[in-house]
């Protein structure tokens, strides 16, 4: 299992391509996903810095429609040595459209990190 230090150094980049399996980040917000081909299994939101009450929502956009896939969802707060960071964990274990973009949002923080998830 990876550390949460080591997801935290892994969370670079920018919107793009997924295998319904990569880390993408946009601003302090950071999207992991993980899965195979177009099926996704886990997804962690992630907000840096301690933001007490935080909540976020998965949510996709496939053919220029958004979906809301989840409620809102309080983060929890996690440490990865000095750095406080929020996350938020779902296991949806269900398969996306190929081309679809699945995403983050947290309430009140800007950056709403996107995958594409195909293939």
């Amino acid at each position: 299992m990876i550390t949460l230090a080591a997801a935290v150094l892994a969370l670079v980049g920018v919107a793009g391509p997924a295998h319904a399996d990569a880390d993408v980040t946009d601003g302090r917000v950071s999207l992991t996903v993980h899965g195979h081909g177009v099926r996704v299994d886990r997804v962690d939101g992630w907000l840096t810095g301690r933001h007490p009450g935080a909540r976020a929502r998965l949510y996709t956009v496939y053919q220029g429609s958004r979906t809301d896939l989840t409620a809102w969802k309080r983060a929890r707060v996690r440490s990865a040595g000095r750095q406080r960071i929020m996350q938020a964990t779902w296991t949806p274990h269900r398969r996306l459209p190929q081309g679809a973009w699945l995403c983050v949002q947290y309430d009140g923080a800007d950056g709403d990190p996107c995958a594409r998830i195909h293939r």
